[in-house]
């Protein structure tokens, strides 16, 4: 039987963004759901996110920004100070393992943890280990990759590898059972735009301009949903309007899975969360990967979703307005093109990921 929630818990450390936080939620609802109590060790990024968590550490800690001594002897400095605070965390909560979720404000408590004898496992959710996690990757007892390929790891790294998929949320899996609705040749067209969860101003820049490329008979057709900065609402809505275009626009959406199930294309970044949702749901995609990734992860994504076909990728620089009305012009012209997208992303999915990721943490963890 598994342990009832009065036990020691599994501790989660994800930083306060959705793309950490949302796979962190789904191995925290099937712990739960499997008797396992969860904590949360976190930043205060994270104050507005409902976590289902028995309790939740707030963690100082800092991202390598700059290179100048000033930036790295302020991160080094704001790194060791959350360490010491994990390390007495730790000792306190005393978990049956520790979980991370990658980004730099998972690497004090996990520091910490693996110092005390605490298994310790983490998830790698790009295709490409980030800078954090090969830190902490010769440290752990077992990593859980998103893809089935990672690559900057090292042979000794690569031997306690295993494959689970990214875990996505309760709201992903049930937007899931939603079938693809191919959209008619002269019918709606749903247009999904988003740049993660804290919003993406090229979004507001380039789309807009993109629809008003488009013929007037294609723009009548299109019902879109965006997400902008807050400060970018008012300019992003009133240049939909301007063109007679139906808009729905806002800062976040809480449900925005359900958003992604009702869209015939969507267009956004390629967080690994964001090609996870993507690919269990099984919705065509327009991806713009962030430039300038100093490990370059979400081109990295982006292009597993295009070589299995339910993507189109291109990079920020030739992300133009005239590129992007091209792109979606012919995919409305071409609804059998889209109906393969969806089937192909759908395809590249790991919906069960979670609960693949929970077994490997409870083996882990002798639980």
């Amino acid at each position: 039987m598994p342990p009832s929630n009065d036990k020691n818990p599994v501790l989660l450390c994800a930083g306060g963004t959705g793309g950490h936080l949302f796979p962190a939620e789904a191995l925290a609802v099937v712990l739960s759901r499997r008797g396992v109590a969860v904590e949360l060790a976190t930043d205060a990024r994270a104050a507005h996110f409902e976590f289902p968590a028995r309790a939740v550490h707030l963690i100082p800690s800092a991202t390598v920004r700059g290179r100048d001594p000033v930036s790295l002897a302020r991160t080094a400095g704001l790194l060791a100070y959350g360490t010491a605070k994990a390390w007495r965390m730790v000792g306190r909560v005393r978990p049956r393992a520790v979980v991370g979720f990658g980004g730099y404000p998972t690497v004090p408590p996990l520091l910490a943890a693996s110092w005390r004898g605490v298994p310790t496992v983490l998830h790698e959710q790009n295709s490409v280990m980030g800078r954090a996690n090969r830190l902490l990757a010769p440290r752990v007892t077992a990593i859980a990759t998103g893809f089935r390929v990672l690559t900057h790891v090292d042979d000794r790294v690569q031997a306690k590898v295993a494959f689970t998929g990214n875990p996505v949320r309760p709201l992903v899996i049930e937007a899931a059972k939603v079938p693809y609705s191919v959209p008619d040749a002269d019918g709606s067209l749903r247009l999904l735009v988003f740049g993660g969860s804290q919003g993406a101003r090229v979004m507001s820049e380039i789309v807009p301009k993109a629809v008003a490329l488009l013929s007037a008979e294609l723009r009548a057709r299109l019902h879109i949903i965006q997400q902008a900065r807050p400060e970018d609402i008012d300019a992003v809505a009133a240049d939909y309007h301007r063109l007679g275009v139906a808009i729905g626009c806002a800062a976040f959406f809480n449900d925005l899975p359900v958003r992604m199930a009702a869209a015939h294309l969507i267009v956004s970044r390629s967080g690994a969360s964001t090609v996870a949702e993507l690919s269990a749901i099984g919705r065509p995609a327009v991806l713009v990967p962030l430039p300038n990734a100093l490990d370059q992860d979400q081109l990295a994504n982006a292009g597993v979703l295009q070589d299995a076909g339910g993507a189109i990728r291109i990079v920020q620089r030739d992300f133009t307005p005239e590129r992007l009305a091209g792109e979606i012009a012919a995919l409305a012209a071409d609804p059998a093109r889209l109906a393969r997208m969806a089937e192909a992303a759908k395809g590249a999915g790991t919906i069960d990921a979670a609960e693949r990721l929970a077994d490997l943490v409870m083996k882990t963890a002798g639980i």
